[in-house]
């Protein structure tokens, strides 16, 4: 039994190989873009992308354990994915300045010998300090947040945006809470520790 990373996120290999434990890592090739215009809250929407990946790349890699994940913002209800764009990298952190929201990580692991899919969440609370226009511009020119949910890097210059961060793994923050996939791992009988 193979653990695949259902992700080309560099971030979320780079949080998965702390565990030790080797992995292949293959795209999903899923288009988030009609989920992203659900009605789905938040929560549900993360497991069920997640789930959704990892079950793409399971249905190819079959008697394999895959692991995969999705990430949001939710600020009073308004879900915010990839922005996908610089101007829109920019609308995003002008709407989450001085504020707080909602950074919601959804796991799923699916496949393996019993041919599992659990899912499971991380929900931090995060807020940002008061930017100007002209700081959030700098920030976006220099480091491409283009591909992250609510346009910030924790792990690289966005740490300068933040005035808060509260939940329990601060590794949910770049992308994938490690206490949480060692959990289910665990379940699947793959435990880091052995």
């Amino acid at each position: 039994m193979k653990l695949v990373l259902a992700s080309t996120s560099a971030w979320r290999a780079e949080l998965l190989a702390r565990l030790g434990l080797p992995f292949d890592q293959e795209d999903p090739e899923l288009d988030e873009t009609p989920w992203m215009r659900s009605d789905l809250p938040a929560e549900q929407l993360t497991r069920q992308l997640a789930l959704e990946k990892a079950s793409v790349v399971a249905a190819r890699r079959p008697g394999d354990l895959v692991l995969g994940a999705d990430q949001v913002v939710n600020i009073d209800g308004r879900i915010l994915g990839k922005p996908g764009t610089r101007e829109r990298a920019i609308e995003q952190l002008m709407l989450l300045r001085g504020r707080t929201h909602e950074l919601v990580t959804g796991l799923a692991l699916v496949g393996g010998r019993d041919q599992l899919a659990r899912t499971d969440l991380d929900v931090h609370r995060v807020t940002l300090r008061d930017l100007s226009r002209s700081a959030i511009v700098r920030y976006v020119d220099r480091e491409d947040v283009t591909g992250c949910a609510g346009a910030y890097k924790v792990e690289g210059l966005g740490i300068s945006l933040f005035r808060s961060v509260s939940g329990d793994d601060y590794t949910a923050v770049i992308g994938l809470p490690l206490t949480r996939v060692v959990e289910l791992l665990a379940l699947a009988g793959m435990d880091p520790l052995g």
